[in-house]
């Protein structure tokens, strides 16, 4: 259980934060951007939700990918560690992955393959699913610097997971346009005369 008595330590007035390890680190790290952008993903999730409260198999399904998304910056916020540590660290696992694969087919099931990309847009929740989405793919290509980084671990299923979310958000914003129906086709070339 979280506990938080006080909201503010001052304790990064000078640029710095800790790790959930307790490592001090740069809030300019890469590991801090990432877990940062991960929180991003989950505040803009939070946003289309507002947007989607009316299908509740969806919005459940939103609600427990924003709980996954704590687990997940949590897993980044904890770096592996080549000796063992104090207390079992929270990682994000393949059934959660293999869960979102799930859940993806089961909405895509209901609509017709694409013909041509889709503009990010149609109603307010596809609107905001394809923000989400589109921060969500920031997230994971952070995610993939970090992992590149010499030193630093970043655990397979992490970036599986925010690979296969935004996949997930993009079928979920086709979803919320009337199961694809109402999906804003992109028609290249249109505007060039």
């Amino acid at each position: 259980m979280v506990t938080l008595n006080k909201i503010y330590t001052r304790t990064g007035d000078a640029g710095s934060t800790r790790l959930a390890t307790g490592a001090p680190v740069s809030k300019a790290s890469l590991r801090v951007e990432a877990y940062g952008g991960v929180d991003e993903t989950n505040a803009a999730i939070g946003q289309a939700r507002q947007h989607t409260a009316a299908d509740a198999a969806l919005d459940a399904m939103l609600e427990r990918i924003q709980n996954d998304l704590f687990d997940l910056g949590a897993d980044l916020a904890t770096p592996e560690q080549h000796s063992k540590p104090e207390w079992e660290p929270l990682r994000i696992l393949e059934n959660q992955v293999t869960r979102l694969e799930q859940e993806i087919d089961l909405l895509n099931a209901e609509m017709q393959p694409l013909t041509s990309f889709v503009l990010p847009a149609g109603s307010p929740a596809a609107a905001a699913l394809h923000v989400a989405r589109t921060v969500c793919r920031r997230a994971e290509r952070t995610c993939v610097a970090l992992a590149a980084t010499e030193g630093e671990i970043v655990g397979a299923p992490a970036i599986k997971y925010l690979n296969r979310l935004s996949d997930l958000l993009f079928v979920a914003a086709r979803w919320s346009n009337d199961k694809g129906a109402a999906d804003v086709l992109w028609k290249p070339g249109a505007t060039r005369s």
